[in-house]
């Protein structure tokens, strides 16, 4: 049985996810506006990735029988001066959600939760792979500068991803 603890703070991350899904849903918008396509479809993808790790702690909890309880989103931005400050701001919230899944790691810790703990070694590799992503892209758009070519073979490229949906989504 989950403590009221964990209960808590895995209800808060479901909050942080659909956040997160927010957010990404947000900037696809912005992309699609000016003329992006190919971030637009990438940033897409990633929101659709967000509902689903948000999707596999409400399953997790459910498994558990604990309650679920949802919680108020924030209105994310919806505007940025650049592809670049988007990338910078997605990875900065990445490493938020790091801190997040950390937190999280730390309570099963100490509460010797051993099935959480578990759980939360799959977000902690996603993790890994969120940053690693954006920080790949960040790369390409320091490389590229205000190059307009540059910009569009990136477009190009970042219009190839798919979205892959979790399955099982516990």
């Amino acid at each position: 049985m989950l403590s009221k603890k964990m209960v808590a703070a895995l209800n808060e991350q479901i909050r942080e996810e659909l956040y997160s899904s927010y957010l990404y849903l947000s900037m696809s918008a912005h992309f699609s506006n000016i003329g992006l396509a190919g971030m637009a479809n990438w940033m897409d993808v990633q929101q659709k990735e967000e509902k689903d790790h948000a999707m596999k702690f409400y399953n997790y909890l459910l498994s558990q029988g604990a309650e679920i309880k949802l919680l108020q989103l924030d209105e994310p931005p919806h505007t940025w001066k650049s592809p670049l400050e988007i990338f910078k701001a997605g990875l900065k919230h990445e490493q938020h959600i790091t801190k997040c899944i950390n937190n999280l790691v730390d309570i099963a810790e100490k509460e010797k939760d051993r099935a959480t703990f578990n759980m939360l070694q799959w977000y902690i590799d996603e993790q890994v792979e969120e940053e690693e992503n954006a920080r790949t892209i960040i790369d390409k758009l320091n490389l590229i500068k205000a190059d307009s070519n540059g910009l569009f073979m990136i477009d190009k490229e970042l219009a190839a991803r798919v979205y892959v949906p979790l399955i099982p989504a516990v």
